[in-house]
């Protein structure tokens, strides 16, 4: 885990590899969990008898916005942020869904510095990262994620 005490301290992670965090199961409870909470009831994510006959993947998927929603958690593994009066997130750019997640897979966060500026005190950090699925090629989810640090003075 990387820790952050500045703004400084930061910047010198520019272009690197910030980390990678630990692997986290996406199963049927955790799926159904998100339906409710997101009134997302499609088939293809909840109907695990439904999806075996007649989903192209043989299996029930996850919603794309819980794997989205993964974010932060698995960003919290990765790095440590002191000195910290508030985060904000601020936005997504370029994100796009590269593969389903099936039920009971495992995804990670992969992140990298890609932009950081200093916009009068406030940090923005432009983070590019890739949500893995254990064994596969292709990524769930990639995309740029915009936070808003306020550091204490």
């Amino acid at each position: 885990m990387v820790t952050i005490n500045s703004y400084d301290e930061f910047a010198l992670l520019l272009g690197k590899n910030i980390g990678i965090s630990d692997y986290v199961e996406l199963n049927q409870e955790r799926i159904n969990l998100f339906a409710d909470a997101t009134l997302d009831h499609q088939w293809i994510h909840v109907d695990t008898e439904r999806a075996k006959a007649e989903s192209p993947f043989k299996s029930t998927i996850a919603h794309g916005y819980l794997t989205l929603s993964m974010l932060p958690y698995l960003w919290n593994q990765i790095i440590k942020v002191n000195n910290l009066k508030m985060m904000i997130n601020y936005g997504i750019d370029k994100m796009k869904f590269g593969q389903a997640v099936l039920s009971g897979q495992k995804i990670r966060l992969v992140a990298d510095l890609h932009n950081i500026q200093n916009l009068r005190g406030v940090c923005k950090a432009e983070i590019k990262f890739a949500l893995e699925i254990e064994g596969e090629k292709k990524n769930a989810l990639e995309g740029i994620a915009i936070f808003l640090y306020y550091f204490e003075n």
